[in-house]
């Protein structure tokens, strides 16, 4: 079974077709991210779809990117709401402050002005009359490397790949009209995203992607999400390309804190998928979802046989904190070996304090017979910690600890990335052994429609060398790297 190139034509037109009938905004399912960060993704939301309203601080309605009322200054997809902002002269010897800006006498360092109002692009009338809003942004970074490797890649991190060099990791544009019921009637959506940069190598799509860029290229074309999305009462059903929503990282850089990305996500998660998936809001609380699709990564099925994927999440009352549980299982064909990978993602979001949100994402997988050493089964699992600190409006702090145990090897196969050309992977079996990381950021919003995003990174490696006696890091040298990063984002 293989999607045609006119199926995909349709699906991606019908994503642009007006809605049927217009409804009160979704339940949100997602908790606020720092606000500095929430002013990032101001254009974004959450990378998956649903559509609320949302306050000019915070991120849209919701899916990845969508809004719940298409007005020029809506944003795509699912839901966060705002970290509440203390009042001015709480808890600092009661001193007097701008309103944006309560004062912190530990934190001068981080001083926080007016940061205006964010700008829009502006929208066509033929696609505000269809409820089509038209947004995006432009992400550009450049990552140190402390072993200036003579290679240039920074090992397997992702997506700042590249030793010294400057990316434009991502030149994103996107249509989307969200599907808003509001719990009773019946809409239909959907969204378009297209996208440029360096980032492409990691969101590659078997029969997609590398029908248009060339593996031996650093810069190329990615289509991260086309799909319809049709809305009833309280179901919704997406069909299309789209984003999984496995893990807590995503895709979109205007949904993650850090510039570089956990291993969780690029190494063990299905991040794009082809398929069909239903969504029923059972309760305000729970959600249920489900779905079929081609398998991680692929958009036309090299073995035919649909992979499933599905789980649970769930808010609290006082929507301060969240969890979800996501299984997916199927056959999957890769490198002329074929068997089940079956893998399922916990994470659990909580806000501790008006400016303090702790996040956890545990991964399990096993593939049957991808052990490229033994033979035998390949085993992943891992954990990775998020301790994000909201300063002011304009500053916030993060670090991230992650453990991944890659078991075999069949996950991290080198450096670089994942399409298999020189440019990258060193081929064969990888790394059987386990990598940590620590990460600490900030984020700085000078203006409502910019963030700097500097971090310092460690990375080190506990296990055997890959078929080729090579080491993770420094061009095959090393079991650990230091990189220091920053990248800005502009958000239109």
């Amino acid at each position: 079974m293989k999607f045609c190139a006119v199926a995909s034509a349709i699906i991606a037109v019908a994503a642009l077709m007006p809605a049927a009938a217009a409804g009160q905004a979704n339940r949100a399912r997602r908790l606020s991210q720092p606000t500095s960060l929430e002013r990032v993704a101001f254009e974004y939301d959450d990378y998956l779809g649903a559509g609320v309203t949302a306050a000019p601080l915070e991120l849209p309605a919701e899916a990845s990117a969508e809004s719940p009322s298409p007005s020029p200054s809506d944003v795509p997809e699912s839901p966060r709401e705002a970290a509440p902002a203390p009042a001015a002269g709480a808890g600092n010897g009661g001193c007097e402050c701008a309103a944006c800006c309560p004062c912190f006498p530990y934190f001068t360092l981080f001083p926080c002005g007016e940061l205006g109002d964010p700008w829009k692009i502006p929208q066509p009338c033929l696609l505000q009359r269809l409820g089509i809003g038209v947004g995006g942004w432009i992400q550009q970074g450049i990552t140190a490397n402390g072993d200036d490797p003579a290679d240039r890649f920074n090992g397997p991190l992702a997506t700042n790949d590249r030793a010294g060099e400057y990316q434009l990791n991502q030149a994103w544009l996107y249509f989307v009209r969200p599907v808003n019921t509001g719990g009773c009637g019946f809409d239909i959506g959907g969204r378009v995203d297209v996208v440029y940069g360096t980032d492409w190598r990691f969101g590659m799509n078997k029969g997609l992607e590398d029908n248009i860029d060339s593996n031996q290229q650093f810069y190329g074309l990615v289509l991260p999400q086309f799909y319809l999305e049709v809305g009833y009462n309280d179901w919704t059903v997406k069909m299309g390309h789209y984003a999984a929503d496995f893990g807590y990282e995503m895709v979109p850089a205007v949904g993650n804190f850090f510039y570089s990305h956990s291993y969780l996500m690029s190494y063990t998660e299905p991040l794009l998928v082809t398929g069909v998936q239903a969504d029923y809001a059972l309760t305000d609380q729970w959600d249920l979802t489900c779905g079929f699709n081609r398998g991680w990564m692929m958009f036309e099925d090299t073995n035919d046989a649909l992979d499933v994927l599905g789980g649970v999440r769930w808010t609290s009352f006082d929507k301060q904190t969240a969890a979800k549980f996501l299984v997916t299982s199927g056959d999957q064909t890769f490198a002329g070996i074929t068997g089940n990978w079956f893998g399922y993602s916990l994470v659990f979001n909580h806000q501790f304090s008006e400016r303090f949100r702790y996040v956890l994402q545990h991964t399990l997988g096993v593939a049957d017979n991808f052990n490229p050493r033994t033979g035998g089964d390949a085993r992943w699992y891992g954990l990775c910690n998020y301790f994000l600190y909201t300063i002011n409006p304009c500053w916030s702090a993060g670090l991230r600890y992650e453990w991944l145990e890659d078991d075999g090897g069949g996950r991290v196969l080198g450096v670089g990335n994942w399409i298999g050309s020189e440019r990258g992977w060193t081929g064969g079996p990888g790394f059987d052994g386990t990598f940590q990381e620590i990460s600490l950021g900030l984020n700085w919003r000078p203006h409502a429609n910019l963030v700097l995003r500097p971090e310092t990174r460690w990375d080190w490696y506990t296990g055997t060398t890959d078929v080729r006696g090579r080491r993770p890091f420094d061009a095959g040298g090393r079991n650990d790297q230091f990189t220091f990063a920053v990248d800005l984002i502009a958000t239109f």
